[in-house]
């Protein structure tokens, strides 16, 4: 049986109690994610985070930590994802930036807002990653060995 995990990337990034959120079409609804995707060839985890975030969000970030790592397979479809998932501080917002395929907006939820949306979460990583922000520690970005 062969088995190849996702290596996935995510960001978590507040602002004022507000999080940047990304809605997206999924399977014929609008889910709310992290800014968040795969890794692609000859890149790092952290370029990754930066590069998804502006992808998805039109937002440029300073990574400030690492939240998490998690291992999630999707009860949808059994595929299994490593998620490495970094906390951030949003630094400048290109609103003419086209986002990417699928994407609908970028709106800025706090934890209460989102909590109270379950249905609309892509998976349940979504509320666990800012609950693990919040609750701390930040790990040190060195954690991450390029």
């Amino acid at each position: 049986m062969d088995w190849n995990p996702h290596i996935t990337v995510a960001t978590v990034i507040e602002d004022r109690g507000r999080f940047l959120l990304v809605e997206e079409r999924k399977g014929g609804r609008l889910v709310l994610n992290q800014p968040a995707g795969h890794l692609e060839a000859n890149e790092t985890l952290r370029q990754a985070a930066v590069r998804e975030t502006r992808e998805e969000t039109g937002w440029d970030v300073e990574l400030i930590g690492v939240v998490g790592v998690y291992l999630y397979t999707a009860p949808s479809n059994g595929v299994t994802y490593q998620r490495v998932c970094f906390a951030a501080r949003a630094l400048a917002h290109d609103p003419k930036r086209p986002l990417d395929t699928g994407i609908v907006g970028a709106p800025w939820l706090s934890r209460t807002e989102l909590a109270a949306q379950p249905e609309r979460w892509r998976s349940e990583l979504v509320l666990r990653c800012i609950d693990d922000y919040l609750a701390g520690p930040l790990h040190d970005l060195d954690v991450i060995r390029d």
